[in-house]
């Protein structure tokens, strides 16, 4: 018992060769194997187009609540975070803090009344009151926007881990990976549609809430319990930063600029959770608002916990890899959890936790993927091209044929945002779904007056100025740090736009509302909207009108 009480885990040195390539690749064979087995399973019974988008609204709420905390917690909650605390600590923890309190804004506004106006997609809410098509195609458009920034996060992140887990220090190797990454994820949709991609991300769930678990009561149990001397130990293992590691302002507080920007990610995180159609649509795959609600509750639980745990596996890679082992390991930041994984159980728990890391991008990007096929398909195909006279199977073809050619789009843009931190990149994902998005949400679901003119002014000028400021910001160019490094043409200073883009989303909306002519029987509308939101009447009825 006291030698257990005891143990300590192996430091890892720079430089230092990290698990077994063959071993990494035998558990990730398998675990491929096994989530393409569920896939092959549920598209046995997936033969209508209700059954490819929404898995034909047959899981119940915690089912769906797995499912969702599947799909929220991505390669950016355990890669990203774990390596944004590791190297900048406390305000690395900000990331979790804004993750999971952005939940409380879809459970108490959204979840029950989306689920209730909805169909298959976030248009079909917005478009119940609105103007169908130029409000379907704004959407549409909004949505795979949301989707292509959160789509290059995971293809980052998927390339930086198997280059850590196979030694592959050259771009040119982890653009392969970052391409095979790809090629599973089209194969995961369409093969299985919603259903296959939500048992996997159940099954990822489980086995990543119970991976973050174990490391924790493992780095837990090497100080015995005390977190106290987790934080000694970690300032310890970070001597550049000492005890500013775990003191506000390591990264957002040396200068104004920062502060700006740190108020700018703390708007993005908040309410862009909301936004993001992938989430949205996670309401349809059940019976009832009812179960949307008890799903929501189940994944704060679920999120909460891991979150959590993310502190104390921030903390351990600082304790027991170090900022600069991270820094220089393959995959950069983003190597920290499964270099934390070696230190504390060698190869095989760091193979293990890998693959579920690979999992977890895996499920992600496949729930991202038939987010944004759904939406073209079932809104600009149908609900603009064809006038919502589309056949459902033409539509299911539609949806396939953008799965793949979004995958390519994905792996390209993937490949050059190799590198960058995976939870900074979805910081700007969501900066873009709470400017474009969310107001058009709001305001459709508590605002009579709100009309389409409103509706188009906000979701295309938050769209506008969300990506115009990231082009134009340090994200992009103009640092070494940037996604260019070669180039400057930066001209904001702020690396995410939440700050401005944001308000300009709501604000337009205002401004359009008032300026615009008021929709046809527009208030008449808005109270059968506000009924059926609030009592689920009419809810069993197709919304394609």
């Amino acid at each position: 018992m006291s030698a257990f009480l005891a143990w300590e885990p192996d430091r890892v040195e720079v430089g230092q060769q990290v698990g077994s390539p063959t071993l990494n690749i035998i558990i990730f064979l398998i675990f491929i194997g096994v989530t393409m087995g569920l896939v092959i399973k549920a598209s046995r019974t997936t033969k209508k187009a209700t059954d490819f988008y929404t898995g034909g609204a047959s899981f119940s709420g915690p089912q769906n609540g797995f499912a969702i905390a599947g799909d929220y917690l991505s390669a950016a909650s355990f890669l990203g975070i774990c390596g944004a605390i590791a190297v900048s600590g406390y305000d690395g923890f900000l990331y979790s803090i804004g993750f999971l309190v952005a939940w409380l804004v879809a459970l108490l506004l959204v979840a029950e009344r989306l689920r209730n106006t909805g169909k298959f997609t976030m248009a079909d809410v917005l478009s119940f009151r609105l103007q169908q098509r130029p409000v379907r195609m704004a959407a549409a458009l909004a949505t795979l926007a949301v989707s292509l920034f959160y789509l290059i996060a995971q293809m980052a992140g998927a390339g930086g881990l198997v280059a850590l887990l196979l030694n592959i220090k050259g771009t040119t190797g982890q653009a392969v990976v970052v391409a095979v990454v790809g090629i599973l994820m089209i194969l995961y949709v369409l093969v299985g549609g919603m259903k296959g991609t939500t048992y996997v991300q159940m099954v990822k769930a489980v086995l990543l809430i119970f991976g973050a678990l174990l490391m924790s009561l493992m780095v837990m149990v090497a100080v015995k319990g005390n977190f106290s001397e987790l934080l000694a130990k970690a300032i310890e293992g970070s001597p550049k930063a000492g005890e500013k590691l775990i003191e506000p302002g390591l990264k957002y507080g040396k200068t104004e600029t920062s502060k700006l920007d740190f108020i700018s990610l703390a708007l993005a995180l908040v309410l862009g959770t909301a936004g993001l159609p992938h989430v949205l649509m996670r309401f349809y795959t059940v019976p009832t608002a009812k179960e949307a609600r008890r799903s929501v509750t189940w994944a704060i639980g679920l999120i909460g916990a891991f979150y959590l745990f993310t502190l104390v596996l921030g903390f351990g890679a600082a304790a027991y890899v170090g900022p600069d082992v991270i820094a220089k390991a393959p995959g950069g930041v983003n190597s920290a959890a499964p270099m934390l994984a070696f230190a504390l159980g060698g190869e095989i728990m760091m193979g293990v936790i890998s693959a579920v890391a690979f999992a977890t991008i895996l499920a992600v990007v496949a729930g991202l993927a038939i987010t944004a096929s759904a939406s073209l398909a079932h809104d600009i195909y149908n609900g603009v091209i064809k006038h919502g006279r589309a056949s459902a199977e033409s539509q299911v073809k539609v949806s396939r044929i953008t799965v793949v050619v979004l995958g390519i789009i994905s792996i390209v843009l993937g490949i050059g945002a190799m590198g960058q931190n995976i939870a900074f990149l979805v910081a700007l994902a969501f900066a873009v779904a709470a400017s474009a998005n969310l107001p058009t949400i709001l305001f459709s679901l508590f605002w009579r007056k709100f009309n389409t003119t409103g509706a188009l002014w906000s979701m295309y000028g938050g769209l506008g100025t969300a990506i115009i400021l990231i082009i134009f910001s340090p994200a992009v160019s103009g640092k070494s740090t940037s996604m260019i490094k070669s180039a400057d043409f930066a001209w904001w200073p702020l690396e995410n736009p939440g700050l401005v883009s944001i308000p300009v989303g709501f604000g337009l909306a205002v401004l359009g509302t008032f300026l615009g002519k008021p929709d046809d029987n527009m208030k008449d509308k808005a109270v059968e909207m506000e009924v059926r939101s609030l009592t689920g009447v009419g809810v069993e009825k197709a919304i394609d009108h």
